[in-house]
This record gives C-alpha cells, structure tokens and sequence, in this order.
C-alpha cells in the first residue's frame, strides 16, 4: 500500500467514522427535560406537540443502541451498531462496516473493510487492519482530534467538530419542529413495537444553521459547499414508541453522486456506555499522518 493511500484512507475514515457517530445522534430528539415514560398514553393533539414530548424523553434517556445504515450515492455504503451516550457530548462504541462504493474499494485495499470507532469528549479513534499499520509506523489505531478536523477541514471541518461535540439525538426532530413542515404519517410497526410515524421537509443549510455555532462566514461556506453537492432539501421520517421515545428514524437526500439514505433504530435507551483511549502505543495521530504525507490545513473541500 502506497504513502497515497495511507493519506486516502486517512482522510476516508475521518468522513465515515465522524458520519457514523452523527447519524447515530443525529436524528431523535432533545430538549432537555426529563421523563422518560410519563406521557405514556398522552392524548395527542399534534404533531408538534407530540414531537416536542418525545424530544424531552428521548434527550433524558442519555444513551441508547443504535443500529444505522447509511448510503451516499456512489461514494460509499455502510452500516453501524453499537452504543452511544449524549449526556455530556458524543461518546460511545461503533462498528463500521463498508459495504459498497468507491470508499468500500479503498478500505479493501488496506486489507479489512470493517473497523472499530470510539468517540469520547474531545476525539475519535478508529482501529485499521495490520496491514494499513505496517504503512503508518505499526500503530492500529488513529486518533482524530475535533480540533485538528476543523483546522484540516474548512467550514466543513469547523461544522463536524461542532456535530461531534455538541450534537444529541434531537437535531432531525427539532429541525421538523422549525421548519413547521411535519405531520403525522400514522401508527406502523417497528422491530415489534408499536410507533407512530412522522415525516417532513427540511432545508439542510438550515439544519446547519440552528444545530450549530458556527459563525456567519462559516456558515455562509459551508452553504456554498452544500449547494455545490446538489445538497437542498431533505425528507426526514421519524417513528416514536408509546414511551416517547424514538425507534426509528430515516433521512434522504439528493446529492451529485446520487441518493443519500440513512436510517437509524434505537433501543435499550439507558444503556451503559464505555469508552476509553486506546493505548498510546499503538495510536497515530490523524494530522502527523497527513503532514507526513505533505496535506495541510484549511482546506473546505
């Protein structure tokens, strides 16, 4: 495996380790009450004020199973399961699989299409194969510092550390919730449980806007970018169970490298999460990788 393809892969699993945590919080819902089964048997009179009770339950739950796939035209497909807690920023466990797509073909080349991810406060690290560690000084596990994800990444860099450190569960919810183009689907079954289906429109610039504390400029890039992608609008569909609680949730879009999909179950909400560093020893870190393969900051790309 070439020096290039370190870089590549580098900088692929920065995209879909940061991806897989996001989309596993990135879509339930949060508010900041608590009450994680008391509006059991509620009489609805809305959508939106069914949303907001589940967005308060959901977000008191702190953490939960997730289960999500996720396709992005014919850049690549993945799937992921593991735990993820939103108490305190994003942390948790992951397994990623690459299944398909461009990224799937770079993956294979390093030996192992799949990898372990786990997220704590400040950073996420990402366990490769033996073979990708023979070409990155011996060590399996690369570390991505959110800081370093900005500076390397532009607006769009600046926007994932903010998803990562800040994001819970409630983003697709609360954005249903402003954009005021939500309604109530009906009751369907999900993994045996009965749910209630939501659906919406939302404008992703907008999504970007209200879940975020970029600053104006940064916002104003990462618009540019977005549009550039053939990314508008999205359709985002959600289905809570009689505890309020989110089981479901799936979000499409159009990209110009042709659908975006990703849907997400929830379960065992409450659930311990454990995530530690991995040793020192055996960890490279994500910008010593690229400046040894001559990258440099600020890109927005």
């Amino acid at each position: 495996m070439k020096s290039t393809m370190v870089r590549r892969v580098t900088l692929s699993i920065a995209l879909t380790a940061v991806l897989a945590g996001v989309t596993a919080c990135n879509s339930s819902d949060s508010s900041g009450s608590s009450g994680k089964s008391g509006h059991k048997g509620t009489t609805r009179v809305s959508p939106i004020a069914a949303l907001r009770s589940a967005e308060r339950s959901t977000d008191s739950a702190d953490s939960a199973k997730v289960e999500s796939t996720t396709t992005m035209g014919t850049l690549m497909s993945m799937r992921a399961d593991g735990v993820m807690g939103w108490a305190d920023g994003l942390t948790g466990t992951m397994t990623i699989t690459y299944t398909g797509g461009t990224l799937a073909d770079t993956m294979r080349q390093t030996g192992s299409t799949s990898m372990q991810a786990r997220y704590l406060p400040d950073a996420y690290y990402a366990r490769m194969g033996d073979k990708f560690a023979a070409q990155s000084g011996g060590k399996h596990w690369i570390r991505y510092g959110y800081d370093d994800l900005a500076k390397f990444g532009g607006s769009s860099g600046a926007y994932l550390k903010d998803q990562m450190q800040n994001t819970t569960p409630n983003q697709s919810v609360k954005l249903l919730l402003a954009s005021g183009d939500v309604e109530k689907v009906g009751t369907e079954t999900v993994r045996g449980r009965s749910a209630t289906h939501y659906s919406g429109t939302v404008d992703v610039a907008d999504l970007a806007s209200r879940s975020s504390n970029l600053s104006a400029s940064q916002l104003a890039d990462l618009k540019k970018q977005l549009t550039a992608a053939g990314v508008t609008t999205e359709t985002v569909d959600i289905w809570v169970d009689g505890d309020d609680l989110l089981v479901k949730k799936v979000e499409k879009g159009e990209l110009t490298s042709g659908t975006m999909t990703s849907t997400a179950y929830y379960s065992d909400y409450g659930t311990k999460v454990s995530a530690e560093e991995p040793p020192t020893a055996d960890t490279a870190d994500f910008k010593d990788l690229l400046k040894a393969q001559g990258a440099t900051g600020g890109t927005t790309s």
